[in-house]
């Protein structure tokens, strides 16, 4: 499509919680790129530049708990030569810089609202809404991501009771099924809140799920019998990586912040991140994605 990418960053408005957050957006130019620094990265991008005339599918990818949608960069730089529109929102109070409503029925109840609010803001946004096609969406979720963008998507998702105190499992109030939303990817998903019987009975869109079969976090026999709640068999394309970590699926990190102090930088013993993203996980995404969208 192009090897050139723009970028350009957004602030999105929740009027309920009274906040905003950023979302940095990645999209096909024919604007010479250059290595830019955005937040801990240096990237070759076109800042704020025109983008192609498109139009083009729009792709959100959340990111986990406590992260950041930067850790993804390299999948939404790909994405965006191959002719989509990638936005990487930055979920409030449940990123690296402030995880306040990390482990909090708030945040579950916030992250899929936050996607939809990234998705209208984008449509009406004057430097991109008319290359975008509003009704062709796609998310992209890791880990607790992956909870947000099914529960976007048709899922019921109910609380989780860890002690007897916690009470019986009640449903956690999200937004209804975004009709524009027409293809999940799910990867190393944190998904128990869907655990109960028919809360996945909505959620009518092809899957794509990879879940790692070393994922020190999630058991990948737990992510497979949770999708197994899922309407229709045929629209789950569910794929184990074979010595993947939870974290495998995360862009790799610069070579100085790859320490076992680090735990998102690490990968299981003999893995390879950076052959399995280039040879593996893109083209996988990407041909998902190719034949939904296009």
């Amino acid at each position: 499509m192009s090897d050139f990418v723009g970028y350009c960053a957004a602030q999105v408005a929740d009027a309920d919680l009274n906040l905003t957050f950023p979302v940095a957006v990645f999209y096909p130019t024919d604007t010479a790129s250059q290595p830019e620094t955005i937040g801990l990265y240096q990237l070759d991008v076109a800042r704020d530049a025109a983008p192609l005339a498109g139009p083009f599918p729009l792709v959100l990818l959340s990111h986990g708990t406590g992260s950041s949608g930067m850790v993804h960069r390299n999948l939404a730089l790909d994405l965006a030569r191959r002719g989509y529109v990638v936005a990487l929102p930055e979920h409030p109070h449940n990123n690296r810089d402030d995880d306040s409503w990390a482990h909090t029925a708030q945040n579950l109840q916030a992250r899929p609202r936050h996607l939809q609010l990234a998705i209208d803001h984008l449509l009406t946004d004057a430097r991109l809404a008319s290359v975008i096609r509003p009704n062709a969406v796609a998310l992209i979720g890791h880990s607790l991501g992956s909870y947000t963008a099914l529960a976007l998507a048709g899922g019921r998702p109910t609380s989780v009771s860890r002690t007897p105190a916690d009470g019986p499992p009640r449903l956690i109030p999200v937004p209804a099924a975004d009709a524009r939303v027409r293809a999940l990817v799910l990867l190393a998903p944190a998904i128990p809140w869907f655990l109960a019987e028919g809360s996945l009975r909505g959620v009518q869109v092809p899957v794509l799920a990879l879940a790692g079969e070393q994922d020190e976090h999630i058991p990948p026999g737990f992510i497979q019998h949770v999708l197994n709640g899922l309407p229709d068999a045929n629209r789950l394309d569910y794929r184990l990586v074979a010595n993947a970590g939870h974290f495998s699926f995360l862009s790799p990190f610069p070579a100085a912040r790859v320490s076992p102090q680090f735990p998102p930088s690490q990968d299981p013993p003999g893995f390879d991140r950076a052959r399995f993203h280039q040879q593996e996980l893109y083209p996988a995404i990407a041909d998902f994605l190719g034949r939904l969208l296009r």
